[in-house]
């Protein structure tokens, strides 16, 4: 048996148990990159599919290839031969299961719709190209046809290669349809136009867009694919996205998207199921083939050919699109058989216990390996709730290659003791534990609250907090204990969410400012209702109204973590902690956080051990500009005191009003020569 440790083990003895298989994971990764890379080939010139198969124009020609191995026969049929089976457009059999047919240019053109018939013994469909980078859905009969997209003038890139700065993201999650203020499905361009000078402003420096590869369902939020390679045409044209990740790198804006490898859309004549007349062509058959919680399709990671899709993909989107990088959604689904669901990972051996889809680990691996080598600066962040350690570890470690690992367990956690405690029992100690555990070899993005948290039969946090008032006291005249306590503790929660994070902060769209209600995308049970599935702008644009000051603190607080540059120090050290008092403080560099949880006691002269030096506050929750009563002097410099006769340490004292978190920055003492 192998002695050797990997460095993740090395680095959690907890790990060390499990070195066989850590080992067993890296060797498998390297030797499959091995398998499907050719003598003097990369895994990126491998990741190529996407130049090989669908429509390609070249030379005067154009050439439409697809992966199709159960067929026996194909034909193109659209726009361009009024839909006929006709010989011309028939395809032609090669090696490994690939189809081609050839065509002079002058046979197809731009914005030609089209599909294939694909006949296999016994049975016949209509398919849409697997590598289809057009996809448009009919007005009258809703169906969806490929789209021909070879513009004669292309988009011209503004800037071609662009260095994201997002060393510490602060990622604001999008969805381009509901962005719009109307009652209706919004477009990239109204984005670009409305939205993005919005969050350039509050100051955001990574969008997160979801719901980008194309899904028949607008109510999935786009987390059920048909088309890998597509825009979602209901959002504009391919150029109109190019123009938005443009405009926002000139901005500075790293451009991150939510890509789906964890499963596929069942529907058979937009997406891959029984594609080529089997169950097993893209997919596991058998009882792995459907997922039992999402009622979707599981890929087989096993297969060559499968990888050589996804990772394609991968390449795609980054080269294509120029996105900077991704959020892999559902990573958890793809680790375990049992996707997770009937487990509650209280050890460490339900990591390792075999029950592992191991394929799915090596694409993993492999994805983040490729993700990196076509751009190193790009970002990769997994949707992971299990707690597999290594996920946010360097592949080359034993790790997975993610750069962040989502924090999921942190908005649950807010949710949770918002609805199950009164403001009285909320114990200091076990949120400063909750928000910090976590591995310190891996980073992660923490956040109050995603865009899973107000998905219909859910609220916001503001709307969880205030409820029913929220429609009748967000004036600024208005007096309203339920609205004050709301907009205190909507303050409170990001300010300390922030300030423990493990390297990056998220929001979703419209909750920096305390979005009403939840998000419900049209469907038959509201009927076909888009009231829930846009943003209220006009909310945060009227000056009278409280939701003003929550954007105005939602922009200081970024702007205090960017200019103070505290999340460079990975450690959260605990100054204080009164479960009694429910008063928390914490240092992080050269900044103290202070909050005071407790909803009905203000403190005056509260101790709280400190280096020497001097203090100023930077930044404070109950200022007035943010909503609050003011009740605190900012201007004062605060000195700790000595205290010899007790221990010698330096004690600073303040007045910590009820509801309230403080930022002092430590300025040190200068030296006297």
């Amino acid at each position: 048996m192998s002695s050797f440790i990997p460095p993740l083990a090395k680095n959690d003895p907890w790990l060390e148990p499990y070195s066989l298989i850590i080992s067993e994971r890296m060797a498998k990764a390297g030797e499959k990159e091995k398998q499907l890379t050719k003598p003097g080939q990369s895994l990126e010139d491998f990741a190529t599919g996407y130049m090989f198969f669908g429509l390609q124009k070249s030379d005067g020609e154009w050439i439409f290839r697809e992966w199709a191995p159960n067929a026996e026969k194909i034909f193109l049929i659209g726009d361009f031969n009024n839909w006929q089976e006709i010989p011309e457009y028939a395809m032609l059999p090669l090696k490994f299961g690939n189809w081609e047919i050839i065509l002079p240019t002058e046979k197809i053109h731009h914005k030609d719709r089209y599909k294939l018939s694909v006949y296999w013994k016994n049975g016949h469909g209509y398919r849409l190209p697997s590598y289809a980078n057009r996809v448009v859905q009919d007005n009258n009969t809703k169906n969806f046809d490929a789209q021909v997209w070879h513009p004669e003038n292309p988009y011209a890139w503004e800037i071609e290669n662009f260095n994201t700065e997002a060393k510490h993201p602060f990622i604001y999650e999008a969805h381009i349809g509901m962005a719009t203020q109307s009652e209706r499905i919004g477009t990239f361009e109204e984005f670009r136009l409305q939205v993005l000078p919005r969050i350039v402003k509050a100051g955001y420096n990574t969008i997160q867009l979801m719901g980008i590869q194309e899904h028949p369902y607008y109510g999935s939020f786009g987390y059920h694919v048909s088309n890998f390679f597509a825009v979602s045409s209901r959002f504009g044209e391919p150029e109109d996205l190019k123009r938005l990740i443009d405009v926002a790198h000139k901005q500075g804006i790293t451009v991150i998207m939510d890509l789906v490898h964890s499963h596929a859309v069942k529907n058979e004549l937009e997406g891959l199921g029984l594609f080529d007349g089997t169950d097993y062509q893209y997919f596991h058959d058998g009882p792995r083939r459907n997922h039992i919680a999402w009622d979707s399709l599981c890929f087989n990671y096993g297969k060559n050919e499968v990888l050589h899709f996804l990772l394609s993909n991968c390449k795609y989107w980054l080269h294509e699109y120029k996105f900077d990088g991704f959020r892999f959604d559902g990573v958890t689904s793809m680790l375990y058989y049992d996707h997770g669901l009937s487990r509650d990972f209280t050890n460490y051996s339900m990591y390792f216990d075999r029950q592992q889809d191991e394929d799915a680990i090596t694409y993993l691996k492999l994805a983040n390996t490729l993700i990196h080598r076509v751009n190193p600066n790009a970002l990769s962040v997994a949707e992971e709730m299990s707690g597999m350690p290594g996920i946010a570890a360097p592949v080359e470690d034993g790790g997975f290659g993610f750069d962040f690992r989502l924090a999921m367990g942190i908005p649950d956690y807010w949710i949770k003791i918002i609805k199950e405690l009164p403001d009285e029992q909320w114990n200091v100690n076990a949120i400063f534990h909750e928000l910090t555990s976590r591995r310190m070899e891996e980073k992660t993005i923490s956040y109050t609250e995603s865009h899973d948290q107000a998905l219909v039969g859910d609220k916001t946090i503001i709307f969880r907090l205030m409820d029913k008032d929220m429609y009748f006291f967000m004036d600024k005249k208005s007096q309203n204990l339920t609205i004050d306590r709301g907009i205190a503790l909507h303050k409170i929660l990001r300010l300390i969410t922030l300030s423990t994070c493990g390297g990056g902060y998220l929001n979703f769209m419209g909750n920096e400012f305390g979005h009403p209600e939840w998000i419900d995308f049209p469907r038959e049970g509201n009927n076909w209702s888009y009231k829930y599935a846009r943003r209220q702008w006009n909310l945060l644009d009227d000056e009278s109204l409280r939701y003003y000051y929550l954007a105005a603190f939602d922009r200081d607080m970024l702007k205090m973590a960017g200019d103070e540059g505290f999340l460079d120090d990975p450690y959260c050290y605990q100054l204080a902690a009164s479960e009694y008092d429910q008063v928390l403080a914490f240092q992080r560099k050269d900044l103290i956080f202070i909050f005071n949880l407790n909803p009905g006691r203000s403190f005056t002269d509260y101790g709280i051990k400190v280096k020497p030096g001097r203090f100023k506050i930077i930044l404070n929750t109950d200022s007035v500009q943010y909503g609050g009563y003011g009740n605190i002097d900012e201007t004062i410099t605060y000195y700790p005191q000595r205290n010899p006769k007790i221990s010698g340490d330096n004690i600073l004292k303040l007045y910590i009003p009820s509801r309230v978190g403080l930022v002092l920055k430590h300025i040190p003492t200068p030296r006297v020569y």
